[in-house]
């Protein structure tokens, strides 16, 4: 019996350290998720970890008052089953997601400093707190079943002086290779949404007469441009647009301090990130940390003068110069299909006729915004409108694919914001001729207005949709609430539980004459 017990322990112990190492990657996937804030991270421990935890303690106390009994081999049942419950669904739940942990350097230490805190706990318990071999057996199984979220916290502590040093390192030599680059021009773009579609048509327009580089991805937090700088720039680099992110006041003071920008576009301001940022003055009030840090540089930023939340707040003049309808930086004659845009781009007293694969009204405005610098930084018509034309769709972002069966869908899964969403059901009328579909889970971090902005868009799809095909429950019930509220059929209402499921349900109902708006493919740490 005591040779069994010994195998056991080791089995176990073994069996539990794999669980917690497959579960710790999980955590350390939704810390990264979350920008490294453990508030953000606690927030999803809250909502989406108690339920798995639950279950390890209530599966310890079963075992404890088995044990009591002597049932070692149903004991031992009962472990293997949960414990290799556990390992495969870390492993599924990791496979399923939607955005996967990067393995970068910050997240390797974290990772070996929660190993190494880990194997510590373990020794010390076989050590340290009991003799007996099936009581050090529960103990480890115990802690370990239900301790990565600890160990994440632990971890993240103790690397953060490396971190912060690490972060001081590198912001020194980004400002510093800045510096030596006294010809660069530097751009910096924010907003609400569209920011990174007018960093990438910016770019475009303007590699046409400069040596241009941008922020590759989402790159737009304070490390991620900094990351930019020492990667990417060259000493041959003319200029650098800068896609600048923020979630609370300050954010984008912040870029602006490290990178200096002698240029801006501000896109919009509008209700995202209101858990946050609470107000939409508050949100007006960091976008415009970008304008504040341009005019100090005596330079000039292009901000979305048909965007009521900046118009009714700003007035232009010569360093602060708005663009949209009535200004000097303006689309007319717009007209939409399935195979792209078409317009007249008005550059102050030049009409230059364009056309761009990209579809919907936003894109308009962000080809106008990313025109209108390229042209006050010396790019010709010619050259505009030439890269206008060659411009691909962003990923993602009202991006046209086409499946098998003939069928389309717009993929404007990086779409969040109420304006947007509109706007891309918008782009789906357009197909007139086509039978339209929308698969979405609704909107995030909206705060107080959450209900009643997914409640609009479920008005708008209910319009415009022959199907809508929702995706979870947490965001998704107003969305409901506004299309059968509108009239919509009830019986061409459908609910998922997740995108593939959604995906599976569509290609069911649809054929060569079919086109489905993708809506807001939300991260893991919101997604149900």
């Amino acid at each position: 019996m005591e040779n069994y017990n010994v195998i056991l322990t080791v089995v176990f112990t073994a069996f539990c350290l794999a669980g917690a190492m497959f579960s710790l990657v999980r955590q350390l996937q939704m810390l990264q998720q979350n920008s490294y804030f453990p508030s953000r991270y606690f927030k999803w421990l809250k909502e989406s970890y108690l339920v798995e935890s639950s279950l390890s303690v209530a599966a310890f106390g079963l075992s404890s008052i088995l044990f009591a009994f002597g049932y070692y081999i149903f004991i031992t049942v009962l472990f293997a089953a949960l414990l290799v419950w556990r390992i495969f669904n870390c492993i599924s739940v990791y496979k399923n997601s939607i955005k996967k942990i990067v393995f970068t350097k910050r997240i390797i230490r974290l990772f070996v400093s929660a190993g190494i805190v880990l194997a510590l706990f373990a020794v010390l318990l076989n050590i340290g707190i009991s003799k007996t071999a099936d009581t050090v057996f529960f103990n480890i199984f115990s802690f370990l079943s239900c301790l990565t979220p600890v160990l994440t916290l632990v971890s993240w502590a103790l690397t953060l002086p490396v971190e912060k040093a690490a972060a001081k390192k590198y912001i020194a030599d980004a400002k510093k290779r800045l510096a030596e680059n006294r010809n660069l021009k530097v751009i910096g773009i924010t907003g609400s949404y569209g920011k990174t579609t007018t960093k990438f048509i910016l770019t475009r327009i303007l590699s046409e007469k400069y040596n241009t580089v941008c922020t590759p991805h989402s790159f737009n937090t304070p490390m991620g441009v900094v990351r930019t700088v020492r990667e990417y720039l060259r000493p041959n680099t003319e200029i650098f647009v800068c896609e600048m992110g923020a979630k609370n006041i300050g954010d984008i003071k912040e870029i602006c301090e490290i990178v200096n920008p002698q240029y801006g576009i501000i896109t919009a301001v509008g209700e995202q990130h209101l858990d946050t940022f609470k107000s939409i003055d508050n949100i007006f009030k960091t976008k415009f940390e970008l304008n504040d840090a341009v005019l100090k540089n005596g330079g000039i930023c292009l901000v979305n003068g048909g965007n009521e939340n900046i118009r009714t707040r700003v007035k232009p003049d010569n360093n602060t110069v708005f663009f949209g309808e009535n200004t000097d930086y303006r689309a007319e004659n717009i007209s939409f299909s399935k195979n792209g845009t078409s317009f007249d781009l008005i550059l102050k007293n030049d009409r230059i006729p364009v056309s761009t694969r990209l579809l919907g009204r936003h894109s308009v405005t962000d080809i106008v915004a990313s025109a209108g610098l390229a042209h006050i930084l010396g790019v010709s018509n010619e050259d505009i409108a030439f890269a206008i034309s060659a411009l691909k769709p962003t990923e993602h972002r009202l991006e046209l694919k086409k499946f098998k069966n003939g069928s389309l869908i717009i993929d404007d899964a990086y779409n969040s914001n109420p304006e947007g969403c509109i706007a891309a059901v918008e782009t789906l009328s357009n197909f007139d001729t086509m039978k339209k579909a929308v698969i979405t889970p609704g909107l995030i971090e909206l705060g107080e207005k959450e209900h009643d902005c997914n409640f609009n868009f479920g008005t708008a799809c209910a319009k415009t949709c022959d199907f809508i095909i929702l995706v979870g429950e947490r965001y998704s019930a107003p969305v409901k609430e506004g299309a059968l509220k509108s009239g919509f059929d009830k019986e061409k209402l459908f609910e998922a539980k997740s995108f593939s499921q959604a995906l599976e349900i569509f290609l069911n109902l649809a054929d060569d004459n079919t086109v489905c708006l993708l809506e807001n493919d939300l991260p893991d740490n919101y997604l149900k």
